[in-house]
């Protein structure tokens, strides 16, 4: 079994990583974070954004600079089950069925554009992204230790979208807008990629590996090891019961949510040189982990409330541990 990686090479692989994707992503650094941390914590992210905003890029990036193996789903209305999971097929010479693999036997996929597919199809991820196994006829196949979803959708207000189920939702540890960039990031796009038909890959613009998959598993035990003292996770508890208490809101957050947030909490902690969990690891998380889980109610909904702040009032009337 791999030894648990130090908490000092645990913040170099990060530093590394976060150097690689600079190569060939401008800004976008709050999300490499949460990106890293999601991988630390074995989690899943949703990005949501406008066409035109590297969501797509940035995880080829992200999957380059770790050496995962990278598949990419592009979700369309006509997409089936089938072309997410595989299927078996019948040898007509041996009289017996062979697994042929979808895209999803891959470390880390892209399903690009989720929501443009329909509910059914979307379901397909569910059983791979919460136990990490696909079953085909009776039979369950295990995915990669490492697997990862990383999900790009248009914004609902899109031509053309089906909105994700609250089932599907849930199973994502982090929603992350993508905004456009400042006027200085974007001066700097068009210098760098101005020249270019098109995107290069990675590894053309010089992103090499940092990471092998003994080195992300020591950095993973090591997370798991970090120290979660009662009253942190107490106070998790008490921030995702509040969601169901608030009268803002129509649906609160799972029990899923609190165990996400506190393992969520853990990995930065790791990433940030600490063996132990602070409360402001589980603040500066709580928006990314809960805003996708949360659903207004028509009331707030016609006062034009935002979920952002409603996280934000119910966090600051919850007293944190000393």
């Amino acid at each position: 079994m791999t030894e648990p990686a130090s908490l000092a090479e645990i913040a170099d692989l990060a530093d590394a990583v976060r150097a690689e994707i600079a190569k060939a992503v401008v800004g976008q650094t709050e999300t490499v974070e949460h990106l890293l941390i999601a991988l630390m914590a074995r989690g899943h992210v949703l990005l949501e954004g406008p066409p035109g905003t590297a969501k797509t890029f940035l995880a080829q990036c992200f999957a380059a600079s770790l050496s995962l193996d990278f598949g990419r789903i592009q979700f369309t209305p006509d997409l089936m089950p089938g072309d997410i999971l595989g299927s078996n097929l019948f040898d007509f010479q041996t009289s017996t069925f062979t697994l042929s693999r979808g895209p999803i036997f891959r470390e880390l996929l892209l399903a690009d554009e989720i929501n443009r597919t329909p509910p059914k199809t979307q379901a397909a991820l569910l059983e791979a992204m919460q136990e990490r196994q696909v079953t085909l006829d009776g039979t369950a196949h295990p995915l990669a230790p490492h697997f990862m979803v990383v999900a790009t959708q248009n914004p609902v207000e899109s031509q053309g979208v089906y909105p994700l189920p609250e089932a599907q939702l849930d199973r994502f540890l982090f929603k992350l807008p993508v905004p456009y960039p400042s006027l200085e990031e974007e001066r700097a796009i068009v210098t760098r990629f101005a020249a270019n038909l098109g995107l290069p890959e990675p590894r053309q613009l010089g992103i090499v590996p940092v990471a092998s998959p003994e080195r992300l598993a020591a950095a993973n035990r090591s997370v798991r090891q970090v120290t979660l003292s009662d009253p942190v996770a107490d106070y998790v508890v008490r921030i995702i019961r509040a969601t169901r208490e608030s009268r803002d809101l129509s649906l609160g957050a799972s029990p899923r949510a609190a165990v996400l947030l506190a393992g969520a909490a853990r990995a930065r902690a790791a990433l940030h040189g600490r063996d132990y969990v602070l409360p402001d690891d589980v603040k500066a998380l709580a928006v990314a982990v809960l805003r996708h889980r949360l659903v207004l109610s028509p009331t707030a909904e016609i006062e034009g409330r935002r979920t952002e702040d409603l996280i934000g009032l119910l966090i600051s009337g919850v007293e944190a541990p000393r």
